[in-house]
């Protein structure tokens, strides 16, 4: 599905330097396998599956082919693109897959994940927002919810993502679905703060399921001047040498796409596409931007960690 015109990759969300340093080699560690991240996907399973495939992680069947190699989804895997619940399968079987075979497959939670529980559990119950009183289903309308996603949601779909992580360490890289620093109002630790978003939305209050949606919608804390040092807080906090984020597509962060008003700039290709070859490092090398724009026309990311000089 398309973007409306006019509109940014978050309806709610709203505002926006490449570097090319080199790249330090980061630890990792010899008794496990390699590491790779998958950037949002949002229910694109058609290019998901030929990205997994490119990178050697499934086989044409579409199973774990990997051995003991670890995965991490950044999150938001559904909205926007034509077969979100698919993704989801996907994601949970290969899953079991990997660990059956001595590696693993994990997912953060993405804001995406947030708006279709709330939407799935809230509907239209009115909630105070910013712009006036809004509601979760109303926001997943307009943040590009599909119709046939939440006729096929089922409860372990709402249970799988209801426990997803909102934050992971690997291999000094601290994984996390959003490039802003409100993760801090939830805890001084990696397991503080997703135990802190598990149990929130445990106690199922539209509010705090809105508030939470709201904080990690926001966007671009690591884009400008002020980013290395947001950055930093962050590490500083839970630990790794390196942030590695979805959900702001790398044409808006390098200025490739006007960002918010939906219209393309400098580097776009001939027909107005983004062009995205990889992961954007950025933030004093100390920030990698993992979402390639794939509701833009643009590339589903799959890459392993470290990234080479």
């Amino acid at each position: 599905m398309t973007q409306g015109a006019g509109q940014g990759p978050d309806a709610w969300a709203g505002e926006d330097a490449v570097y090319s340093p080199t790249v330090p080699d980061l630890p990792v560690q010899d008794s496990t396998g390699r590491l790779f991240v998958v950037g949002d996907v949002h229910g694109y399973l058609d290019e998901l599956r030929l990205a997994l495939r490119e990178a050697g992680l499934t086989d044409e069947a579409d199973q774990w082919a990997a051995g003991n190699t670890r995965l991490w989804f950044l999150g938001d895997f559904t909205d926007r693109g034509p077969d979100g619940i698919g993704v989801i399968d996907l994601v949970m079987r290969l899953s079991a897959e990997a660990a059956a075979a001595g590696g693993y497959c994990k997912a953060l939670l993405g804001n995406h994940e947030l708006l279709l529980l709330g939407a799935s559990r809230f509907g239209d119950t009115p909630v105070e927002s910013a712009a006036g009183t809004a509601s979760f289903q109303a926001a997943w309308i307009l943040n590009g919810g599909q119709r046939t996603d939440m006729e096929r949601l089922r409860d372990h779909h709402i249970q799988w993502m209801s426990r997803l992580d909102s934050m992971a360490l690997a291999d000094g890289h601290l994984m996390l679905h959003s490039d802003t620093t409100a993760y801090l109002e939830y805890g001084s630790t990696v397991e503080d703060v997703n135990d802190a978003i598990w149990q929130a939305l445990q106690r199922n209050d539209v509010e705090e399921t809105w508030d939470l949606f709201r904080k990690f919608t926001k966007r671009f804390a690591f884009r400008d001047e002020s980013g290395p040092q947001a950055v930093r807080e962050l590490l500083d906090t839970y630990g790794g040498k390196r942030v590695v984020h979805g959900h702001s597509p790398i044409p808006y962060l390098t200025g490739e796409s006007g960002g918010s008003d939906g219209d393309a700039g400098n580097g776009a290709g001939g027909d107005g596409t983004p062009r995205v070859d990889g992961p954007h490092l950025y933030a004093d090398s100390l920030a990698i931007a993992m979402d390639g724009g794939v509701t833009m026309a643009g590339k589903l990311l799959v890459a392993s960690l470290p990234l080479e000089a």
